[in-house]
């Protein structure tokens, strides 16, 4: 059964309430129990990053992965709602943990597993041969077609071959 492009596009409509652990809030540990309790009944609401969210965040961040972090939240972020500069002053272990379930939420590769897969799918490893070789970004790797690809691997491997 086919998927409708209404049924494709209702994921990006969807907002999540995250609960955020005590020990995440407040890395010192309260010794008040009704704080405690206050605190672990704290969440916030997180909608998935789109693709425009990352286009976006891309282009802003410049490979600068510290303020990508702050803009993928801050974007996904819909209650309360801050501005960039109230993200940039979360404490780094809650801004990595709202982070971690923001990827979740959009499908992005989060888990140990996951990393371990995509490292090692060819065509990934094929990328990183010939912008570490070549000196080509990311962006210009992936506009390669396939038939590229091999033949810069072919001639990469050719090159090795002549000088040993």
């Amino acid at each position: 059964m086919m998927l409708s492009a209404e049924e494709l596009l209702a994921g990006s409509s969807l907002t999540y309430d995250i609960k955020i652990p005590a020990h995440v809030l407040s890395p010192e540990g309260e010794s008040s129990t009704s704080t405690d309790k206050v605190i672990s009944e704290m969440s916030v609401k997180l909608r998935p990053l789109n693709v425009r969210d990352l286009q976006l965040i891309s282009r802003a961040s410049k490979d600068n992965d510290d303020l990508t972090s702050v803009l993928m939240v801050q974007s996904a972020l819909i209650e309360p709602k801050l501005s960039v500069t109230d993200v940039n002053a979360l404490h780094v272990g809650l801004l990595q943990y709202l982070l971690a379930e923001v990827n979740h939420i959009s499908g992005i590769i989060s888990s140990d597993a996951q990393m371990e897969d995509a490292v090692e799918d060819p065509l990934v490893k094929a990328a990183y041969v010939l912008a570490s070789e070549f000196g080509w970004t990311p962006d210009q790797v992936s506009e390669m077609t396939l038939g590229q690809i091999m033949l810069s691997l072919q001639m990469l491997k050719e090159k090795r071959a002549v000088n040993g």
